[in-house]
């Protein structure tokens, strides 16, 4: 089976963030499959446009991984209904490497509704950067539970649902990836 490499970002710079231990669950559950290639995108190890910088809004280490992409999860936090603008900033310095290239979202929040809104929002954002969102949307409401100190996921059914997402992003990434390539 033909190797895909699919990055998984994290969508927030926050000190006191718990998506991370959902990135971490994703790319556990990446690690099942023998073609998947994952690595995990911090924003904050880069530099975008609005960071404090005067660079032109790009980080070429970010240019490159984007490039490289067949897909994208993004693990996205639900900010005051909405998704962060550090995420925003990250997406948006990149518009040409992510069109026709398939993206799932997995939503965390410290409230009952696991980033509902925040995936809501963030849909019609990559739509208009040339991502296809899958059907297969992940949730981890009130992350804060789910997780010991130690990332270590307590309820397993999460990993269930993990499988699940990963499944549809798999099936989506294949088919752009083959629609990009005949079309070249």
């Amino acid at each position: 089976m033909e190797e895909l490499f699919i990055p998984i970002i994290i969508g927030t710079t926050r000190k006191q963030r718990k998506s991370h231990y959902a990135a971490q669950l994703l790319n556990e559950v990446a690690g099942e499959y023998s073609f998947i290639k994952t690595q995990i995108i911090d924003p904050n190890d880069f530099i975008f446009l609005g960071d404090g910088n005067d660079q032109e809004g790009k980080d070429s280490r970010y240019s490159d991984i984007t490039k490289k992409a067949d897909g994208f999860f993004i693990v996205v936090p639900e900010y005051n209904h909405s998704f962060p603008g550090s995420l925003k900033r990250m997406l948006d310095s990149e518009l040409e490497n992510y069109n026709h290239k398939a993206v799932a979202f997995a939503g965390t929040s410290s409230g009952s509704w696991g980033g509902v809104r925040a995936i809501e929002s963030l849909v019609s954002a990559v739509r208009e950067m040339g991502l296809v969102a899958t059907y297969t949307d992940m949730h981890f409401p009130r992350i804060q539970s789910l997780f010991d100190d130690n990332g270590t996921l307590i309820d397993q059914k999460y990993r269930e649902n993990a499988k699940k997402a990963w499944n549809e992003l798999i099936w989506m990434t294949r088919v752009l990836k083959v629609g990009r390539e005949k079309s070249e």
